[in-house]
């Protein structure tokens, strides 16, 4: 029997209502992401790539069509069954960081772990925070880390669980070019090792480090193709 996708949407719609009017944001989305992919949502701003990352990562839900994670449907799941997926079988990165500022870097990691029966909470954070690299900063704060730092910190938050798919909302929205092209490279490594990697950004550039970008305007896919090698993008085009 074979292995159902990680990620499946058919026809998936979403719209808000304000009193008498609704304003429809998702209009009839239809793709695959297998295990293993790294894909980027591109579009302009109120394309709808943020919602769309907000229903698959399962911080929302669709107004109608069908979402099947790891083969299973999900619009009949509780709150509470929804809460036990996001805190195990995903991981979130956002352009803000949301770090605790007076707590150190094991901790922030450890925070997913709080309520998970893992006897080994430790060694996991500590094996989180060294697979982004930043093991010499493990008892600083928060506050004390640059932009960069704190991006590397959340990147190990959202790994400390083992999660199937790991959504990343413009992770590098608010950092320089150079500590910026430093988490894309942490993303790309995660995906080489097998991580399922969803990337949500409206910049090119960040997006080509990707394998796979699907592009939206007005809540619909406009595009949804594969990205040329990665070494032409890390070698400023020429394909070595």
């Amino acid at each position: 029997m074979s292995t159902p996708p990680l990620i499946k949407v058919q026809n998936l719609k979403k719209s808000y209502q304000t009193d008498e009017v609704v304003t429809p944001v998702l209009e009839g989305l239809s793709f695959i992401i297998e295990k293993g992919e790294f894909v980027a949502i591109m579009g302009p701003s109120g394309s709808g790539k943020s919602t769309l990352m907000h229903i698959l990562g399962f911080l929302d839900r669709p107004s109608s069509g069908t979402y099947l994670f790891k083969g299973q449907e999900t619009s009949g799941f509780t709150d509470r069954e929804l809460a036990n997926i996001r805190n195990t079988a995903v991981g979130f990165v956002f352009q803000s960081f949301f770090l605790m500022s007076k707590t150190t870097v094991l901790e922030n990691v450890k925070l997913p772990l709080i309520y998970s029966a893992e006897p080994a909470k430790e060694k996991k954070a500590k094996a989180a925070v060294e697979a982004v690299g930043l093991t010499y900063r493990l008892n600083y704060f928060s506050s004390q880390l640059s932009g960069g730092e704190k991006q590397r910190v959340a990147i190990a938050r959202a790994l400390v669980n083992n999660p199937d798919v790991i959504f990343a909302d413009e992770p590098t929205g608010n950092l320089d070019s150079k500590s910026g092209h430093q988490i894309m490279e942490i993303l790309e490594k995660l995906n080489d090792s097998g991580k399922t990697i969803i990337l949500v950004t409206h910049e090119q550039d960040t997006a080509r480090h990707a394998r796979r970008i699907i592009k939206l305007l007005d809540g619909q896919i406009v595009d949804d193709s594969a990205v040329i090698d990665r070494r032409f993008v890390k070698d400023g085009g020429l394909n070595k």
